[in-house]
């Protein structure tokens, strides 16, 4: 699902396939775990798998991206159908897909009786009759049968069973031959997907994965009994690959939100406490790298020099504005890392008109800072930045901190900034 792209962040991969209605129509898209852009077919289908599709289409590539606005289905396990892992998004976001591989008993059905009751739609994989998936059917919206590995009679048997409920809709997988399309359509499938029709497209997103440790300290922080929001901001603002998240996750933890934010702390604040929690838990599981320190250290430093540039007299009119100051430097310094456009990484984000401006177009208070700290933390050695003396100053302050802060989460303070630092204070 994810893989080391050289530059100290990782690739994410998630396999889309289309399903169509009886018109032709794309009307859902499944999501599937994809180890590579090369890989055919799934690696693995356990909670690894499950999460990090779940990761990388909630908080990487955005769902919406993914799917357009339509149905999306989810192959999940067991452990997220019955409480054991979360799932923190809205529910009516996603179908929960059980996996053929789920073992039917009391625990999933009670699970899945949870879930329908909160809303959830669900579905079945790979029905077949007569074995002990049909208790589920009260339960889910949608049956998959599989069409290439049945029988005719079997395929007929399911579909009479089905018609006895009349809320499910049948949908017919692994449509392989032109027969069983005709045969589908003849035996009054709703839905249909398989690769006659359109075979999985494999997405792939650059990924800053967040540090492990960072996130283990945040969960504990979470954990409290009396939340700390303070240092809760500070953890997830002091990694870069953490904040890309929430900022996405924002828009799959609040249905309907109809506000914009301007800082990682409004982000939290419209996400909640608790959703926050389940998005890291869920991190934890899906995360098996963590970013390198240098190319964190830049990231880092970058966006608190943007913070310390807003009491500056040579920036005035950006007074107050230090925690969207923060936010623009980092998301402007993780463009750079990934070398590209600053566009690709924050559409899709729920920033304010001021701060999406200041990114795109460097326009106002917040994007001469933007700009200023942009040039004097360009890599070149070549190049002269020009720098007036408050940007010197804050930019030594910004090391410091960013040594501070990666110290703690480590022990290990990047030997690179070390040497800078003591050449700028010499």
């Amino acid at each position: 699902m994810e893989q080391l792209d050289g530059g100290g962040g990782t690739t994410a991969h998630v396999g889309r396939q289309p399903i169509y209605d009886r018109d032709g129509a794309v009307v859902a898209y499944e999501l599937l775990f994809r180890a590579g852009t090369d890989a055919l077919s799934a690696a693995r289908m356990d909670d690894h798998a499950t999460a990090r599709v779940l990761v990388a289409a909630f908080t990487e590539f955005g769902l919406e991206e993914l799917t357009g606005g339509k149905v999306c289905f989810l192959n999940v396990t067991k452990s997220f159908l019955t409480g054991m892992l979360p799932l923190p998004f809205d529910y009516s976001q996603a179908v929960l897909e059980v996996l053929a591989s789920v073992e039917v008993d009391e625990q999933l059905v009670a699970g899945l009786t949870v879930l329908s009751e909160r809303g959830f739609t669900l579905a079945i994989d790979h029905f077949v009759c007569g074995g002990p998936r049909e208790v589920l059917l009260p339960l889910v919206s949608y049956v998959k049968v599989d069409m290439l590995a049945a029988d005719e009679a079997g395929v007929r048997a399911c579909v009479e069973l089905c018609r006895r409920y009349p809320h499910l809709q049948l949908v017919a997988v692994r449509l392989e031959s032109a027969e069983s399309l005709r045969l589908a359509f003849e035996l009054g499938f709703d839905l249909f997907q398989g690769h006659i029709l359109g075979r999985p497209h494999v997405g792939t997103t650059a990924a800053l994965a967040p540090g492990r440790l960072a996130r283990l300290r945040l969960l504990a922080a979470l954990a409290a009994d009396d939340v700390d929001l303070d240092e809760v901001v500070a953890l997830v603002g002091q990694d870069a690959g953490l904040s890309m998240r929430v900022l996405r996750a924002t828009n799959a933890a609040t249905f309907g939100l109809n506000r914009t934010v301007t800082s990682v702390r409004e982000a939290i604040v419209a996400m909640g406490l608790n959703r926050l929690r389940q998005w890291v838990t869920l991190m934890l599981v899906s995360d098996l790298t963590t970013a390198d320190h240098e190319q964190l250290a830049r990231i880092l430093v970058r966006a608190r020099l943007c913070q310390l540039l807003v009491d500056s007299s040579e920036f005035p009119g950006a007074e107050g504005q230090g925690d969207a100051a923060y936010l623009g430097g980092l998301l402007s310094a993780v463009a750079d890392h990934f070398a590209v456009p600053v566009e690709e990484i924050v559409d899709g984000l729920p920033l304010g008109p001021e701060l999406g401006g200041a990114l795109r177009a460097g326009e106002g208070p917040l994007g001469a800072i933007l700009c200023a700290a942009r040039a004097y933390t360009d890599p070149d050695p070549d190049n002269d930045h020009g720098e007036p003396g408050a940007i010197v100053a804050a930019y030594l302050s910004a090391l410091r901190w960013t040594n501070g802060v990666l110290g703690e989460l480590s022990q290990e303070i990047p030997d690179r900034a070390e040497e800078r630092l003591d050449a700028l204070a010499g």
